[in-house]
């Protein structure tokens, strides 16, 4: 069971191998990543990476999950404005192409199916889709397949998309237009059946 630093050189020292890592595995993949590149990142020693994240698999599975608490706490979730979180995941895969890159090296390199993200990270937004649902502001259905076709949507141009990668170098003007198309498609798409569409 690998162990968590106690001081702060210790957690400063983790999370420079996670940041070194992140950069690693993003670029190469799980497969490419060398270890001793990390390392020398990071400034760390070995002894140290094996204790904190037991192997290279248990190193990656650590980014990833990082990564993704990081950009859970980056965008917040508010079921009351779907549209505004997708547009919020869109500035972020811009703003940090990593996780998304991550996330394509897991489905080319693990193939993983069913639900794969930590059921737990996101039971709050489970629930308040749930609650939502019930009080008729948000289109019937499973909770997870509105959330899983969201995130979706909020990814159709980051560096997981099968068509274009958009980078923040593009016009101002580019990114505004799909802003704009994303979050009309959001609202339509969480829209109750019946009655008007939502407006956010």
């Amino acid at each position: 069971m690998p162990e968590l630093p106690t001081t702060a050189r210790g957690i400063a020292t983790r999370r420079r191998i996670l940041d070194a890592a992140a950069v690693e595995f993003a670029q190469v993949g799980l497969a490419g990543a060398r270890m001793d590149r990390i390392l020398d990142a990071a400034e760390g020693n070995k002894a140290r990476l094996y204790a904190y994240f037991g192997s290279k698999e248990g190193l990656f599975d650590a980014v990833i999950s990082d990564r993704v608490d990081t950009s859970t706490d980056t965008v917040p979730f508010d079921v009351d404005d779907l549209p505004g979180w997708a547009v919020g995941l869109y500035d972020q895969n811009l703003r940090h192409p990593e996780l998304a890159r991550l996330i394509a090296w897991t489905r080319l390199e693990r193939s993983p199916t069913g639900r794969w993200f930590d059921s737990t990270r996101h039971e709050h937004k489970l629930t308040a889709i749930t609650q939502a649902q019930a009080a008729g502001r948000l289109r019937a259905g499973d909770p997870t397949d509105l959330l899983v076709l969201l995130i979706s949507m909020a990814s159709a141009w980051s560096p997981a998309s099968s068509v274009y990668t958009a980078t923040l170098d593009e016009p101002a003007a580019d990114h505004e237009r799909r802003r704009t198309l994303l979050r009309e498609s959001v609202a339509r798409a969480v829209a109750p059946e019946t009655g008007e569409p939502l407006t956010f």
